[in-house]
């Protein structure tokens, strides 16, 4: 097998105690202190993460938005510099070959952050896709290193930083800046539910960067946290994860993402007339977020039941709600499938549909 790849900052996590884990091919933190822990963090006050394993991919050129508009489902046509999108980007028959987000850059230059799991994947879908368009596709993966500053204390400790004026930074947009001295793109997007930044930056400037951010944020009960807090957090918030609430057998309408999808966009996009087609079929199956009453988790592939014992169903994530205090998840079920519950070890656990987020998060704006 071959070795497990390392984000510039391995030698930084070590240093601060974390625990490594595989995942997707990078050795990567999983937690450093408590996980439990390390997400109440990021709701009260800061979390920052290491999140140097997610791909980048540039698009250039005189048709990088026709081609954009082309490759994913969302409308790129509508970006404009400093904004930033999210969309999923499908495969003819509607599955999903990964979510992303598309920073605009300038009106021909667009930065294409992937899931770390799908890079190369994801790379040769994208170079293949754009030909017969005049725009260049180019993997900057190696180029990057990427830091998520989140939760309630994450502006006021940027903003120690940087000159750039995070109050002028909205939601979903981006902007090129210093922090710390090292040159940035600065992005308002946030994967945990709560405020927060993302910071791109070069590999070689990242241990530096994580060094004044922990300083910078100290007083302010900033902590480090790993990417098991990122997915309870995630989680709660009831955002998807490839692989999970996403697939490519799960199409972004069954998981709930028909907001990004936009059928009815000028430009034509692969998997349209699939999506179209199942949107006026109606959905076979669906996405449904689940609370139990209870801390016993349910894992990811246990079958959910109906009210006869007939499987209707599959668990896709399940966690522990730091804040809830139980166990919460997603599964995909038969649309139309009435109470629900999952067998664990004998005892049968009733899922109580919930629409996210499980918890109440900041206002965006």
């Amino acid at each position: 097998m071959p070795a497990p790849k390392r984000t510039p900052l391995f030698a930084f996590n070590q240093q601060h105690g974390a625990r490594f884990v595989d995942f997707g091919g990078w050795e990567m933190p999983v937690q450093y202190r408590s996980i439990l822990e390390e997400h109440r963090v990021v709701r009260q006050r800061a979390g920052l993460f290491d999140v140097s394993h997610m791909g980048e991919v540039e698009v250039t050129g005189p048709d990088a938005v026709r081609f954009l508009d082309h490759l994913v489902t969302n409308d790129v046509s509508k970006l404009f510099p400093g904004r930033v999108l999210y969309s999923t980007m499908c495969q003819p028959d509607g599955g999903v070959v990964d979510d992303l987000i598309i920073y605009c850059r300038g009106p021909q230059d667009f930065l294409v952050c992937v899931n770390a799991s799908n890079t190369e994947k994801d790379v040769a879908w994208i170079t293949q896709q754009a030909a017969g368009f005049d725009c260049n596709v180019r993997d900057l993966s190696a180029d990057f290193a990427l830091l998520a500053l989140q939760g309630p204390a994450a502006q006021a400790i940027l903003q120690l930083l940087t000159p750039t004026d995070l109050w002028a930074l909205k939601y979903y947009h981006c902007a090129a800046g210093t922090v710390a001295g090292a040159e940035c793109l600065i992005a308002r997007t946030g994967y945990t539910g709560e405020n927060g930044y993302e910071l791109f930056c070069r590999p070689a400037d990242a241990e530096p960067l994580a060094v004044a951010l922990l300083a910078a944020g100290q007083p302010h009960g900033l902590e480090l946290a790993g990417l098991g807090a990122r997915d309870s957090l995630r989680l709660e918030a009831g955002y998807p994860l490839y692989g999970h609430e996403i697939s490519a057998t799960i199409t972004p309408l069954q998981a709930g993402l028909g907001w990004v999808v936009k059928l009815d966009k000028p430009a034509d996009f692969i998997g349209r007339d699939a999506l179209r087609a199942q949107q006026a079929a109606g959905l076979p199956s669906r996405i449904v977020f689940f609370r139990t009453g209870d801390r016993r988790i349910i894992r990811a592939g246990a079958p959910v039941v109906d009210a006869t014992g007939a499987v209707v169903g599959e668990v896709k994530s399940g966690t522990l709600s730091p804040v809830l205090n139980e166990a919460i998840g997603s599964a995909l079920v038969q649309t139309g499938a009435g109470e629900l519950s999952v067998d664990v070890r004998g005892t049968a656990i009733k899922l109580v549909p919930v629409r996210p987020p499980f918890v109440p998060l900041p206002p965006k704006s």
